[in-house]
């Protein structure tokens, strides 16, 4: 039950029935909200209807606003309208219909709050992506978190969900990463390699790489020719590479439906070139020259004509090349191909996550979709700022394995998955992250994983109390979904109850706007507000959720602890973090 949509329609329901547009045209009521309004003292709904409306109707928005609420009032469910300032429409409901929200968590359990939002649009999520050239750093770990996360907000909401990543095994970096082994091989030969030439990668992760080549071809590659040697190294390298990058994935419990080698559409006959000859067919692919760029001409600018693709048409700054000089295809070049595969593949939305340094890069990406789909795909980027690591307030240095920078496994091997999934979301993707190893595993308010769960461990503790304390109560949720709700008076009761009705509200508003980091923020205020009745329930025995003189208001307390159990335990799925029953 989604009170914020019920009461949204039932709104619009009372303004159809207003007539209040004077030639009898239809209203645009799309921009027509329910929300929490910022005070709870103010009711429970607020609505923007009243304001939306008052420019194409021409009216005050507080005469539109008291009509509004003149209808609403007549509303069985509605206890009070009140109309406040130029034409805010706030709403207080019955007690029976937050009664009929806990009956509801409790009949549904963790499927509480799912959404049909999604109605089953077909969505890529794209996200890590990470070269192949090493182990995942911290910096693509906030990626991957939030990639994942949202993939399982989408899903959660009713989308089509594919989770991919895109294996980057096609450009330079493949041969420094083979030339970078080859160095490990010859050390595994028992050859004084002496210090890592500058230009190769440094890590001791390639250690392993250079004995396993050593192991399998022995002394041979030594003494083949550089073209021979890459074209085994290569692929062994980039493999190896995948191998170490998804174990580390696999620990942080990050997840991929789609493997995609960006090798496979290079080549005569490939991808790339098969979706230049389809987009040169519908002139979105032309030969041409560019503009010179703005400001100082740089030395190798060339005036000549090009392979371009057309993507101001869709919101670029410029046309971008496909082929460079030497006849070879530019990055871009592939990224066309690829948005032309997944947009072959029948997705409506293609999902980017990214990082930071990535930023210039969105514009193109939304082109390109938008071009080739013609306007059909919706292309939406997210980026991921820096993540900067502390431990008690000072930065951490650099991993030793890696070489130059710390690693996810670095990361999770020292704090846990939880604490580093749920912190990684505890920020919006776009602003900046502190990490402190410290502050993270703190068991404290201040360390908001351990709170959340925390709570969830708490309705729990009560739970097995009661099965232990009661005998009608054998610990099952279905011994409560005949609980008289309407008994829960008390005004943190109350307050529990008109938090996990915007549940349903955060995974609609949150997946809209792929944003995942709102579900933490939820999960968080839930549990404060069971942790603060937890905590008037110790100064007043009354309010305590076993209650010795009513099996009546001990059956619907521990209905109402279920139900917190169950919305924590859905927001923490949506994360990827555990719900645990037991905290020590």
């Amino acid at each position: 039950m989604n009170i914020f949509s019920t009461f949204a329609e039932r709104v619009k329901t009372v303004i159809e029935s207003q007539n209040l547009a004077a030639d009898g045209a239809e209203l645009d009521l799309s921009r027509v909200t329910m929300e929490p309004p910022r005070d709870a003292a103010h009711g429970d709904l607020a609505t923007n209807a009243a304001m939306v409306l008052a420019k194409p109707l021409r009216m005050k928005p507080r005469d539109i606003a008291e009509k509004i609420a003149k209808g609403l009032r007549a509303d069985a469910d509605v206890a009070s309208v009140d109309v406040a300032g130029p034409g805010f429409i706030n709403i207080r409901l019955q007690p029976h219909v937050f009664s009929q929200v806990l009956a509801d968590v409790v009949v549904k359990g963790k499927e509480f709050g799912r959404s049909q939002r999604g109605k089953g649009v077909k969505v890529n999520v794209e996200y890590v992506s990470t070269n192949p050239t090493g182990p995942i750093h911290v910096g693509h770990t906030r990626g991957a978190v939030v990639g994942d996360a949202l993939a399982s907000l989408l899903a959660f909401a009713s989308y089509d969900v594919t989770r991919e990543y895109l294996i980057n095994d096609a450009g330079a970096q493949i041969d420094v990463l083979a030339n970078s082994a080859y160095l490990r091989y010859r050390e595994a030969l028992g050859e004084d390699i002496g210090e890592i030439p500058e230009g190769l990668y440094p890590g001791d992760y390639l250690v392993p790489v250079g004995k396993a080549l050593a192991e399998k071809y022995g002394d041979t590659l030594k003494s083949m020719d550089d073209a021979a040697r890459l074209a085994i190294i290569k692929p062994f390298s980039v493999d190896a590479m995948m191998g170490m990058i998804r174990a580390d994935l696999e620990l942080l419990n990050v997840k991929h439906d789609v493997f995609f080698s960006e090798k496979t559409m290079h080549g005569k006959g490939g991808a790339i070139e098969k979706a230049l000859t389809e987009l040169r067919a519908r002139d979105l692919v032309y030969d041409g020259t560019l503009p010179p760029p703005k400001g100082e001409l740089p030395d190798d600018w060339e005036d000549r004509e090009q392979t371009l693709f057309r993507s101001t048409i869709a919101g670029d700054d410029i046309d971008r090349p496909l082929v460079k000089s030497d006849g070879s295809y530019t990055y871009f070049a592939a990224d066309v191909a690829y948005a032309a595969d997944k947009l072959a593949r029948g997705f409506d939305q293609l999902i980017f996550v990214l990082g930071a340094d990535h930023a210039g890069y969105v514009k193109r990406l939304e082109a390109v979709g938008k071009a080739i789909s013609g306007g059909k795909a919706d292309v939406i980027c997210r980026l991921c700022q820096l993540v900067k690591l502390f431990r008690a307030g000072e930065p951490v240095k650099m991993s030793k394995r890696a070489g130059n920078f710390i690693t996810l496994r670095d990361v999770v091997e020292e704090v846990g998955r939880d604490p580093v999934r749920f912190m990684m979301l505890y920020r919006k993707n776009d602003a900046h992250l502190d990490f402190d190893f410290q502050k993270v595993t703190e068991q404290s308010k201040d360390n908001p994983v351990f709170y959340v769960q925390y709570g969830h461990a708490r309705c729990h503790s009560v739970l097995r109390q009661a099965a232990e304390e009661l005998e009608w109560f054998d610990g099952t949720a279905q011994q409560l979904q005949n609980a008289k709700l309407e008994l829960l008076e008390d005004e943190g009761e109350q307050a529990l109850i008109a938090k996990m009705a915007q549940w349903p509200r955060v995974v609609d508003s949150a997946a809209e706007a792929h944003e995942p980091h709102r579900v933490a923020f939820y999960l968080y205020e839930l549990a404060s507000a069971l942790h603060g009745h937890w905590a008037r329930g110790k100064e007043k025995p009354q309010l305590r959720f076993i209650n010795d003189k009513s099996s009546d208001l001990t059956k619907a307390r521990l209905a109402l602890v279920y139900a917190v159990s169950q919305v924590i335990a859905s927001g923490l799925d949506v994360l990827g973090v555990e719900a645990p029953r037991e905290m020590r």
